[in-house]
């Protein structure tokens, strides 16, 4: 009779905690998931159960929807604004404020290449310059392209461009031969990202191609050329937020606090991954060296007088 009391005690013990525990999406890119890394120090230095939980992109909204997972820490709105504005509207999740960050996805090359391509950024100057950009010197210049589903051939297509697509079958494939092509100040033309590591290491720009309306996706008629879709960039300036189950403030206020006041911008993120992608510590290893060395900015977002929620 009393190991079974024991025995009962214990699970529901088991059951409470797993109730009280803060579940934290990491998705699969670096900055999100050392970014979550350090919201989970954080909770934790609060006082809070916190786990982490890995998912994609796409099973996220359906765990933070139905309460199986509770904060998610980077939502980029160039590839979830549709999902995420959809569930803040059916107040199914949380709209839990933006980063300083703007986010950017398009071409992009290292400023030395300004020298051998005069107009750039101006996507024009494409035309007179791809040869460069060739493996020989001559031909069709090569865009280097990761493993993401992205117009490219349709926007060299509007926009007649002398170019052809090389897609690399890893992200971590495009910075090897970024870093190949620095090393020699050879040129090169690649898909990036901002924020992302590679602008706290390399100076570079993106190209400036016209700029984005959601016309240019569906309407020929729209844009330069009156026959094609996608001529066009990518959009600008997009925001970077974070988002939360809709129970959230009701049963973690403390916790919800502190993550509305996280607020990074680009440099900040860039840096936090280049300790994994560049000096080569592991998610956690890098969560600890930036809360170690940015004291300031972290105490900052700390919540005082928390009843432990």
């Amino acid at each position: 009779m009393k190991r079974l009391t024991l025995l009962i005690l214990l699970i529901f013990s088991t059951l409470t905690t797993a109730e009280n525990t803060i579940r934290l999406i990491v998705n699969n890119w670096t900055s999100q998931v050392v970014l979550s890394h350090v919201t989970a120090k954080l909770l934790e230095r609060q006082g809070l159960d916190v786990e982490l939980t890995e998912s994609s992109v796409t099973d996220q909204w359906g765990a933070l929807s139905h309460g199986a997972a509770h904060f998610q820490m980077e939502v980029w709105e160039g590839t979830m604004s549709a999902k995420f504005n959809r569930l803040v509207k059916a107040k199914r999740i949380l709209d839990l404020g933006f980063h300083n960050a703007k986010t950017r996805e398009e071409w992009w090359y290292p400023s030395y290449v300004e020298a051998l391509c005069p107009g750039l950024p101006d996507w024009k100057a494409l035309k007179a310059c791809s040869s460069i950009f060739s493996k020989t010197g001559e031909g069709k210049g090569v865009y280097i392209a990761g493993p993401w589903e992205k117009p490219d051939e349709a926007r060299i297509r509007a926009l007649d461009l002398n170019f052809k697509v090389e897609v690399v079958s890893n992200g971590d494939d495009l910075w090897e031969k970024l870093k190949i092509a620095y090393s020699t100040k050879r040129p090169i033309v690649l898909f990036n990202w901002t924020p992302n590591w590679v602008e706290s290491r390399f100076d570079g720009k993106f190209i400036e191609f016209p700029n984005y309306e959601h016309e240019c996706e569906k309407n020929p008629k729209w844009g330069i050329n009156p026959n094609f879709i996608h001529d066009c960039g990518n959009p600008k300036g997009g925001w970077l937020k974070k988002a939360g189950w809709s129970g959230v403030d009701e049963m973690w206020p403390c916790a919800t606090r502190l993550i509305r006041n996280i607020n990074l911008n680009n440099q900040q993120i860039s840096n936090m991954s280049a300790l994994v992608d560049v000096d080569g510590l592991s998610h956690e290893a890098a969560a600890d060296k930036w809360i170690k060395n940015n004291t300031k900015t972290w105490q900052s977002w700390m919540v005082t007088n928390c009843n432990h929620d």
